[in-house]
């Protein structure tokens, strides 16, 4: 039988503060994304006047027929979509594989290869040197800027490595007797009974990849191969909206300012990430639970 504590004068006013704190930062949180939604919605030219803080004033969608309208803009989400869907494949496949290594115990130098990776988790070379590198690779301007540089995460691997030391050695030694070889007990048993940890990978370097701007403003200098999230900065950072509208046929930017088409741009831009990541968060939270301690 449970006996309930009841509560004291001092406990009930600490709950109460702690839900006061918490709702102001939601709210904190929570509006300066609904005031973008609430302008990009509203008509572009009426938006000018300011006091739109909850609701359109004048609704519209005309900045966001501009926006699709924009070749620029479609051109970049296909390269995001394409590299963070390519990009998180061969990252979860190359990382998967190096920490089934190390997880062997016969691996040769495996824990010089561990204070290696620990290493580069600290201490890095730098932009410049990273800049020199990928030059002197000949990966500037080239799609494959966003896949090889990202294809390794030491961090990652760790959370690989957990798990793959809590699968049965009487798995992978059933098969080496039936005669399977690394690739094959890779690829036909450890990948499938690994799936929560790759589920979970995939999510964190797929929002990576999804939100990378840095590498598309660094490396790409060719429009037609940046990502969405530089469009966004060169659009928001530079005269790029006012452009868009020059480039528009006649009469389809009326009501469309240089700000309504920022404030588009940025809903277009973050809308899929933002839709798809409370569906996706229970991976994240079984991704840092993975190899915890079992009592």
């Amino acid at each position: 039988m449970f006996i309930l504590k009841r509560r004291t004068p001092g406990e009930a006013a600490f709950d109460w503060a702690n839900g006061v704190l918490m709702l102001v930062i939601c709210f904190l949180t929570l509006y300066p994304i609904w005031y973008v939604v609430v302008n990009a919605f509203n008509d572009g030219t009426d938006g000018m006047r300011g006091g739109i803080y909850w609701w359109p004033r004048q609704f519209s969608l005309d900045s966001f027929r501009t926006v699709f309208q924009s070749s620029g803009i479609m051109t970049a989400m296909g390269i995001t979509v394409a590299k963070t869907v390519v990009g998180t494949v061969v990252h979860v496949l190359f990382t998967a594989m190096v920490a089934y290594a190390l997880s062997r115990g016969e691996l040769i130098g495996r824990k010089l290869y561990m204070l290696i990776g620990t290493i580069t988790m600290f201490f890095g070379g730098g932009l410049i040197p990273t800049y020199l590198l990928i030059r002197d690779l000949g990966m500037l301007d080239h799609f494959i800027v966003y896949i090889v540089p990202a294809m390794f995460s030491f961090f990652d691997l760790i959370i690989f490595l957990t798990f793959f030391r809590d699968i049965p050695d009487g798995l992978t030694e059933a098969a080496e007797i039936d005669g399977a070889g690394d690739f094959t007990i890779f690829l036909r048993i450890v990948i499938p009974v690994s799936m929560p940890v790759v589920a979970t990978i995939a999510l964190f370097h797929g929002v990576y990849q999804w939100n990378d701007y840095f590498t598309g403003m660094i490396y790409i200098n060719e429009t037609d191969l940046q990502p969405i999230q530089t469009y966004l900065y060169r659009v928001v950072a530079q005269a790029s909206s006012n452009q868009m509208i020059a480039a528009m046929p006649s009469g389809v930017a009326v009501g469309v300012t240089s700000q309504s088409l920022k404030l588009a741009t940025m809903v277009v831009t973050t809308a899929p990430i933002v839709i798809v990541y409370p569906f996706l968060q229970k991976y994240f939270v079984k991704g840092f639970m993975i190899g915890s301690l079992k009592g």
